[in-house]
């Protein structure tokens, strides 16, 4: 009995180290981050708007709730490394799609810095949260991660400050 939970916890720490791992290479770019950003995204990059407990809020195609990020004060994302790791940026690579209730004149893009097309709304580059598991969790909403706030935004492209409904919600945003 004794040896099968030293090989349970082995391998628990082995398939933790292995994942771990895979998340960034030497110079801090994540390859997760990445895989993340493009779900949902590549192709039709459609942003849209849902009922929330927050109200009406912006989402993916995957009904993944999109966040502004208050460091960005422009329309530069200022997200990289392990900032976009936990909160990986909404990329593009042709047009982004404007979905039932956004406003097409509000969308758009700017230029990471790895090059890859971030979509914009309102002017704020769009993010999602790995703390978000499914479509509609709101788990980073106001979280201070990474030295400034992570709100929704509302189909007018304005952040909702409105605090989550469920006491479950982490606001931990920052690791």
């Amino acid at each position: 009995m004794r040896n099968r939970a030293g090989t349970t916890a082995a391998a628990t720490v082995s398939l933790l180290a292995a994942v771990l791992g895979g998340c960034s290479d030497d110079n801090g770019s994540s390859d997760t981050a990445s895989a993340s950003a493009s779900a949902g995204t590549q192709g039709s990059g459609t942003v849209a708007a849902a009922s929330s407990p927050l109200g009406t809020i912006l989402v993916d195609g995957d009904g993944r709730t999109l966040y502004l990020w208050e460091a960005d004060t422009s329309s530069k994302s200022t997200c990289n490394g392990d900032c976009a790791t936990a909160w990986p940026p909404v990329t593009v690579t042709g047009k982004p799609v404007a979905g039932e209730g956004v406003k097409a004149s509000l969308l758009g893009t700017t230029t990471r810095d790895d090059g890859r097309k971030e979509i914009t709304y309102n002017g704020h580059p769009l993010y999602r949260y790995a703390g978000d598991t499914g479509a509609g969790d709101t788990n980073g909403q106001g979280s201070n991660g990474f030295g400034a706030a992570w709100y929704v935004l509302d189909a007018t492209g304005n952040k909702i400050t409105k605090a989550p409904l469920s006491p479950s919600s982490s606001n931990n945003g920052g690791y």
